[in-house]
């Protein structure tokens, strides 16, 4: 019997080379096409994952701020409105005097965001606020992740574009990586948990140790403590609001205003990690530890250099995900860790006697004094 029956005169084998040849054909003139609604389908898949997140991270925050009233669609329609805010940065053709103008636009901003914020909740509880400011702001950046990737999927889409659909496709592990932290960073807030960015603080809160905390700024909060006898000034956000506060305002009233003269300044705070190093890894360097858009870190450098005042830094590692979530145990296992790098370095680099500014830097949340 013979094992390919002839249809038509043609075996099989024709017909598989024929199809082979077919497609490849196919391929060849039709092959972009194929890979431009593959993308297309890929990138329409993660977006509808966004708007998913951006809309539980907006339930969240509305339902926070509604907890037992009435007016919850009056309400919702102010915080649509509070998601849409922006900041209009200053012009910065001519850089010079731009940190002071940045300054005054992000502070400006800021308050209005916070009276909002109280009108909102119909509470001066400081606390309350700072956790409905900090999820408005979460629900605020997934609103932007949002819009922006929707914006060049369409205009991918309208121009029949290929490579920038292929770039934006090239782009979303990152930004849904992003989003999924900033979504798990709501739930976080909504608890006032510690999360990962409040390391710098939470190294400050232990050696405050009850110590009086004086006013030194917005949100920020000064104490002094004796340490192997050296004088320490503790700088920190004041706990347990979700905030940073205004390291660099305060180190400046400090020096300049009070009249201390630190031997050195030592600042405590979470950086990013690269991939393959452990969280929890430890760093030390010199310079200013801060984030930011640079107003704080600027502030800081120049108040340093002006005094000729050594800036030494410790890093925690982290990554931007650990950052804004619950804070993990290899961080908090790596405050022990950072006291005792903190106690060589005072004892290398000052002598007793001198005065030591300690600032710990990040988001206070959860992290009392």
């Amino acid at each position: 019997m013979i094992p390919f029956a002839l249809v038509s005169g043609i075996d099989l084998n024709s017909l598989f080379s024929l199809a082979t040849y077919a497609l490849f054909f196919v391929f060849i003139l039709y092959g972009q096409r194929i890979q431009y609604y593959v993308t297309l389908g890929s990138i329409s898949r993660s977006l509808n994952r966004l708007k998913v997140m951006e809309d539980g991270a907006k339930r969240e925050a509305l339902d926070y701020i509604t907890q037992g009233r009435g007016d919850k669609e009056e309400i919702a329609e102010r915080v649509n409105g509070v998601l849409e805010y922006v900041t209009i940065m200053p012009e910065s053709v001519d850089p010079s005097g731009v940190i002071s103008k940045i300054d005054h636009v992000v502070r400006t901003g800021d308050d209005r965001i916070r009276s909002e914020v109280r009108t909102l909740l119909g509470s001066a509880d400081r606390v309350k606020v700072s956790v409905a400011q900090n999820m408005l702001e979460v629900a605020s950046a997934l609103n932007t992740l949002h819009k922006v990737v929707r914006h060049y999927y369409l205009t991918g889409k309208k121009t029949s574009s290929y490579m920038t659909l292929v770039q934006l496709q090239m782009m979303m592990p990152q930004i849904m990586e992003q989003a999924q932290a900033l979504a798990k960073a709501a739930t976080a807030i909504r608890e006032a948990q510690p999360i990962g960015d409040g390391l710098g603080p939470t190294v400050a809160s232990r050696f405050l140790g009850g110590a009086p905390a004086q006013s030194l700024g917005r949100d920020t909060v000064m104490a002094v403590t004796q340490y192997e006898g050296r004088v320490l000034y503790v700088v920190k956000a004041e706990g347990p609001m979700g905030y940073v506060g205004e390291p660099g305002v305060a180190l400046r009233r400090l020096i300049e205003e009070m009249g201390v003269k630190p031997a050195g300044i030592i600042m405590v705070d979470a950086a990013l990690k690269l991939e393959g190093e452990k969280t929890g890894e430890i760093a030390e360097g010199v310079g200013a530890a801060i984030g930011g858009i640079g107003v704080e870190k600027f502030q800081i450098e120049e108040v340093a250099a002006s005094h000729k005042i050594p800036i030494y830094a410790i890093l925690v590692k982290e990554s931007d995900v650990e950052a804004i979530t619950t804070m993990k145990k290899e961080i908090g296992d790596a405050v022990p860790l950072v006291i005792e790098r903190m106690r060589r370095l005072i004892a290398e680099k000052t002598s007793e006697g001198d005065s030591v500014v300690l600032i710990g830097v990040g988001n206070t949340l959860g992290v009392g004094q």
